[in-house]
């Protein structure tokens, strides 16, 4: 019978693997192991420098963050969705803004665009209370939407009101508000630019706007952009940023707006629009006429227009005699819609403002009185 026996040199490299276990054991046992060695005592820290006061313009900021920030809110716009699984329905977050508190009654202001499609808005105070929202009113050309919320007066801190026409290029501003969620965060900056033009979700002009370059990001939108003695001057509404993060150019709808349309939002729930009870061709429309202004269609009877004499198209046998063309208010150029609205919108119903129009190649001027309009 055949026997096989292992291989020499496997009966040789087990000698050789005891003696490297050896080897590592007892350099483990001198060189490796703790020994009770006392530590040389630590350094002794640095001396702290005194840092002294504040400058007074960080002390400025510092007053101005601590007196407006319970003003400032958190804004959450719920909408709802049915669970595929259960088929329940769910409220999910989607999407956040800032805000601010208008008066002791409740009433928050944001953007229009913030609380835009909401199912229902809840709006966190500065003590991270958490109130549901309910809509007073909008006003989408604008940009600005006013909620109520059922706090008690203690909680609620409005915020100081102060003017935006007499703003200057180069004085300081500072946003507070809740960018990417985190709430209740101030940026400061410089009026960047004025009279600026910004475009609304409803495609409307809104004229006068201030530039800054205080960071405003996504969640600031509806915050307030305060001045160096804390008062409101602006409401942050946009961003110019082909990444979608600040690149130092924000803007801000004026106070001066914002002071005009809140208290109609809060009395009607709209902004009562001033005009002159007329219906207008459309801007492509007159392109192709080659028309320079607005031209009237139709006057309503009874209307502001029709008391002053002014005419729409008429027809005249088989001819069509174009109305008049409004070319002007108060001086001021006119050529779109846009023009038009905005020059009225500086005023009240009930004022009376003068406007040119272009009637069978002559330009007359005519005092009306404004009324309201839908």
């Amino acid at each position: 019978m055949r026997q096989y026996y292992p291989n020499n040199s496997y009966r040789r490299r087990i000698p050789s693997f005891l003696v490297l276990v050896a080897i590592l054991f007892g350099g483990w046992w001198f060189f490796g192991r703790p020994k009770n060695v006392p530590l040389p005592p630590p350094q002794p820290p640095r001396a702290i420098t005194a840092r002294g006061d504040l400058a007074s313009d960080e002390q400025n900021t510092i007053e101005l963050f601590r007196a407006a920030s319970p003003s400032v809110v958190y804004i959450t716009n719920i909408a709802l969705r049915r669970n595929l699984f259960n088929l329940n329905v769910d409220e999910i977050p989607k999407g956040t803004g800032s805000g601010f508190v208008w008066d002791k009654e409740g009433r928050i202001v944001t953007n229009f665009h913030v609380i835009e499609d909401a199912n229902s808005v809840e709006v966190t105070l500065a003590d991270h209370t958490t109130w549901k929202a309910s809509l007073v009113g909008v006003a989408p050309d604008k940009d600005l939407a006013v909620l109520q919320i059922d706090a008690p007066a203690a909680a609620l801190a409005p915020l100081a009101i102060g003017e935006s026409h007499n703003l200057l290029v180069g004085q300081k501003v500072f946003a507070i508000g809740n960018p990417f969620g985190l709430d209740q965060t101030i940026t400061a900056g410089i009026v960047s630019a004025l009279g600026r033009e910004i475009q609304a979700v409803t495609g409307r002009t809104i004229q006068g706007v201030i530039q800054t370059d205080a960071a405003i990001n996504p969640g600031n939108s509806g915050g307030p952009l305060l001045d160096s003695a804390g008062r409101l001057i602006g409401v942050n509404t946009a961003i110019y940023s082909p990444s979608g993060g600040s690149s130092g150019i924000g803007f801000a709808v004026p106070v001066d707006e914002v002071s005009r349309a809140v208290p109609e939002i809060i009395s009607y729930g709209r902004v009562i629009r001033p005009g002159l009870g007329v219906t207008l061709a459309s801007e492509s429309i007159t392109h192709r006429l080659g028309i320079n202004g607005m031209l009237i269609i139709k006057v309503r009877e009874g209307s502001s227009a029709a008391k002053i004499g002014l005419r729409g198209i008429r027809q005249s046998g088989n001819e069509i005699i174009i109305g008049d063309v409004i070319t002007g208010v108060n001086g001021v150029v006119v050529s779109s819609y846009d023009d038009l609205r905005n020059e009225l919108d500086r005023h009240r119903v009930g004022e009376e403002i003068e406007i040119e129009i272009l009637r069978e190649e002559k330009t007359i001027r005519m005092r009306v009185t404004l009324e309201e309009v839908a």
